[in-house]
């Protein structure tokens, strides 16, 4: 295989994940197996949408050897990536705490503004801060437009009650917020670290560590640093995401030997699931309390999945049935955000349009999750086509 080609199995597997990520926040929850669901916090098992989100990490961190690699080729500075990872952390937590008060604390009357323009306008000023704009285009100075409004709905939001008032805060980091924690973290250890992997692998011994210590109570000691790193400290979220960097800095290694590097791979998998049952003994397996048990198994899994993705697409050349997953994976966070836009308008339609949310028929509703997803897939492709495509 030669050594400069793309590895498409990157994008399908990160393509898969998002796609499934929109299927399963979809899904009207009464209505469907709870296989297909979130788990609740005390109970030891998990269903597909408990994986999900750790799938993501997991390409966060198996991305960021050939994401460095390609700015190492535009002859950026050590000051630029480390800049580049600033950067993008902070875009990640600012639309993360965006996202969760929209959701969780807005109160329409006190801001004085419906909640579905309050958001539809956030999600605008997002598209125009963070859409890659060409180098010669003529309206990238749309971005600027893009931080006024976004400044101004932050500066008119209140949330709680008339009694107590609620400005913008920062509660917890949302998902994308998740996401930026965990990136900062194994791409500041890439960037210190470079391609050393017995120093990366203790690096993630500690992250382990630092899980266990979190849910058995022992890591009070660190209270004071966690309303702005409890992300980090916590172990869980860093822990999967430099899982994946360790696997992406074996493929960058070994791109040229798919064989061994599978086998590899394959083992270092059965190795994950084995500690997740090992360390299953002291910890339930649970996405909510993000127990290191959890954290391992869905680890395993991610690894052996990519591992059947690579050996299909890029050994065996066989990428055409997954190639719908393949403009998602590459526009990820365009395919996250613009399915929000869409639900908040059709939130304010007086008729339902998402008719297959009920909880009579249960296929129904499956199915129609199905469609949604593949649609907002084949949204974020058309949006890229016409140069809307969000880049951090």
């Amino acid at each position: 295989m030669a050594t400069n080609r793309r590895i498409l199995s990157i994008d399908v597997m990160r393509g898969l994940t998002l796609f499934l990520m929109l299927f399963v926040n979809d899904l009207y929850t009464p209505g469907v197996p709870k296989w297909l669901v979130h788990t609740e916090a005390n109970f030891d098992g998990m269903g597909l949408a408990d994986w999900v989100f750790p799938g993501f990490l997991f390409m966060v961190g198996l991305s960021i050897p050939f994401a460095f690699a390609a700015r190492e080729k535009k002859n950026e500075s050590s000051i630029q990536l480390l800049v580049h990872i600033l950067t993008r952390t902070i875009s990640l937590l600012i639309i993360g705490v965006f996202m969760i008060n929209a959701s969780e604390s807005y109160n329409a009357e006190l801001t004085g503004m419906s909640k579905t323009w309050w958001v539809v306008l956030g999600y605008i000023s997002v598209f125009l801060i963070w859409n890659k704009y060409a180098t010669d285009s003529k309206i990238s100075y749309l971005k600027y437009l893009g931080i006024a409004l976004l400044l101004y709905l932050a500066f008119i939001f209140r949330g709680g009650s008339l009694e107590e008032p609620r400005y913008i805060e920062q509660g917890w980091w949302g998902i994308l917020g998740l996401i930026g924690w965990g990136y900062f973290t194994a791409a500041l250890c890439y960037f210190f670290l470079k391609d050393k992997l017995v120093e990366t692998g203790l690096l993630w011994l500690v992250f382990l560590g630092l899980n266990c210590l979190s849910e058995l109570g022992l890591s009070t000691f660190l209270n004071p640093l966690k309303p702005v790193f409890g992300v980090i400290l916590s172990g869980n979220v860093p822990l999967i995401v430099i899982s994946g960097l360790i696997i992406g800095m074996l493929l960058k290694q070994l791109k040229g030997e798919p064989a061994r590097f599978l086998k590899i791979i394959i083992f270092i998998g059965i190795g994950s699931l084995i500690l997740a049952y090992v360390l299953h003994n002291w910890f339930i397996i649970s996405k909510i309390k993000a127990t290191p048990s959890w954290g391992m198994l869905c680890t395993g899994i991610s690894i052996l999945l990519f591992a059947a993705l690579y050996y299909i697409i890029d050994v065996k050349k066989k990428s055409r049935l997954f190639s719908p997953f393949k403009p998602a994976g590459q526009n990820s966070l365009t395919t996250y955000l613009a399915p929000d836009i869409i639900y908040y308008l059709l939130w304010s339609l007086p008729f339902q349009v998402l008719f297959y949310k009920q909880d009579e028929n249960a296929f129904l509703a499956v199915a129609g999750s199905l469609v949604w997803a593949f649609s907002m897939i084949g949204v974020a492709a058309l949006l890229s086509k016409i140069n809307i495509r969000l880049k951090l």
